[in-house]
């Protein structure tokens, strides 16, 4: 069935080996003697400097530890809520208040949570979360004080906002799950979570609809997760390496993008996004080829203008990756199909190029790429300036020398400008290397190779898949009733039906008959 998802791969016997290491922690209970437990997470912490470890006594009576990392918990909070309350001695004290109940009385935090094992320790003072331990206890207190630097909330630079939300994702995950919690604001939107990385411990969040995603792939999407085993994630980049289809094609096979309010359109089709500690970069599964060119403003304008936007869009793509090739197979092969007034003109000025036309575009092709590429790393007062003035100043010296030719100069800035146009940069840079292919063949082969290169890469396209889905769907296979939402885009009173993405699902996000009629005024 094309709508089957896949089946997990099979783990290897080595692969098992993390499930049993996983298994075998939380298994180093804390012990009652309060020494021991400061002995074994001063072992633990050595050589670290900004592990702090403060004894006191609580009420005067009973021997403690609070435990903490420096720049994770809020010193002032722990100062206040914690430990004066804890050190006061009160009338309370004279009762044979258990010791347990006596800290979540004095301690005015919110969240207090038991802690049973070193391992819990760790985790929880690595995240920010203070511990207190005390003698004769097997049982200690987390208490939910973790504050560190955060970035603002600011509109992404990597997606522009014409017109909607000016708000972008932040490294900060729980700031994240707040902003989609702002937009949707029903306990049907679940949050499951798990840790990824030996050293790291990363929190990765699975975020989805419930009731309106389909469970398989959930289940699909978490036990992608649970597979892989590393070191440390540090972006949610390496995640998508780890989980996509067919690591080895150049498109992508998952969304990436730092907008809540894409995250949120996709989930309310029925999606699953992952969220990642540490990256503003969210991950959205599964997805097809024409998402990657649908701009968030699609959603946003008046269908008219967002269908002959997107229109235009499939044009350039088109002319993104095959105008270089195109104009080596015509100029190198079929001199008979360009017009003799501009054959002439081209034959003019390649009078004084020295390379056949394959080379000529290679050069400038690396050229540009290599131009916006500097551009892209420089700082962004002056990445700007180098790409756009270099361009020029090269260009411009390039056809003075007679290295290369001006028709040459102009179809490379035409392809340039084509390939700014497409929404999403991992799209946009698959097609800028399936370019040089295509040139190679048109150079080689003429019209006939670039057919050949063509037919290549719509074969590739129609056997990938995203966790199950066909890349080319609702065209391929056809599916009638999604296609005004593809190279058109439909008024948003005719989308009823939501794209049926896996098995079960939702099928209706609003009700029908919403088209608006005029106001007629008497005669």
């Amino acid at each position: 069935m094309a709508w089957n998802l896949l089946k997990p791969k099979k783990q290897k016997k080595k692969k098992k080996q993390t499930a049993t290491k996983q298994s075998k922690q939380g298994q180093n209970p804390l012990s009652t003697n309060l020494s021991d437990n400061k002995n074994q997470l001063r072992s633990i912490y050595q050589d670290c400097s900004d592990f702090i470890l403060r004894s006191f006594m609580i009420s005067g009576k009973h021997q403690a530890i609070l435990i903490y990392m420096d720049g994770l918990s809020n010193r002032e909070e722990i100062d206040d809520n914690v430990l004066s309350p804890l050190m006061v001695k009160t009338q309370e004290d004279q009762s044979d208040l258990q010791i347990d109940k006596l800290i979540k009385n004095r301690v005015s935090i919110s969240d207090v949570k038991e802690v049973k094992t070193i391992e819990d320790c760790i985790q929880l003072i690595s995240s920010g979360n203070p511990v207190v331990l005390v003698n004769n206890s097997k049982t200690g207190f987390s208490v939910g004080l973790p504050q560190w630097e955060k970035r603002s909330i600011e509109a992404p630079e990597a997606e522009k906002a014409i017109r909607g939300p000016r708000e972008g994702f932040v490294e900060t995950l729980a700031v994240n799950i707040s902003m989609l919690r702002r937009k949707i604001r029903s306990p049907k939107l679940k949050m499951q979570s798990m840790e990824i990385g030996r050293y790291t411990k990363t929190n990765v969040i699975i975020t989805y609809i419930d009731g309106v995603v389909d469970k398989t792939l959930v289940e699909e999407v978490e036990n992608r997760l649970k597979r892989i085993d590393i070191d440390g994630i540090l972006d949610s980049g390496v995640i998508e390496e780890f989980i996509e289809d067919n690591p080895y094609s150049p498109f992508p096979q998952i969304l990436e993008t730092e907008r809540p309010d894409t995250v949120t359109g996709n989930l309310l089709e029925g999606r699953i996004a992952i969220l990642v500690d540490g990256s503003p970069s969210a991950l959205i599964v599964p997805i097809t080829f024409y998402s990657f060119l649908q701009a968030n403003e699609d959603y946003y304008n008046r269908f008219l203008i967002a269908t002959a936007i997107r229109w235009l869009r499939f044009i350039l793509v088109i002319i993104s990756l095959l105008l270089p090739s195109l104009y080596v197979a015509l100029l190198t092969f079929h001199q008979e199909m360009i017009p003799t007034a501009l054959l002439i003109s081209m034959a003019s000025s390649r009078e004084q190029v020295p390379f056949p036309a394959i080379v000529e575009v290679l050069i400038m092709e690396i050229t540009f790429e290599a131009l916006r590429e500097a551009g892209l790393r420089l700082p962004k007062q002056i990445g700007s300036a180098v790409s756009i003035v270099g361009a020029l100043v090269i260009g411009e010296s390039a056809v003075s020398a007679g290295i290369v030719s001006a028709p040459m100069v102009i179809v490379v800035a035409i392809t340039g400008i084509a390939s700014f146009t497409i929404p999403r940069y991992s799209a946009a840079i698959a097609l800028r290397m399936l370019r040089f292919p295509l040139i190679f063949l048109g150079g080689m082969l003429g019209l006939l190779g670039i057919m050949l290169g063509i037919i290549m890469v719509i074969v590739h396209l129609s056997t990938l898949r995203s966790f199950g889905v066909p890349y080319l769907s609702p065209m391929a296979p056809m599916k009638y009733s999604e296609i005004k939402d593809t190279m058109m885009r439909a008024p948003w009173w005719k989308l009823n039906k939501r794209p049926h993405l896996t098995g079960e699902y939702n099928e209706y996000r609003q009700s029908s008959g919403q088209k608006p009629s005029p106001i007629r005024g008497k005669d």
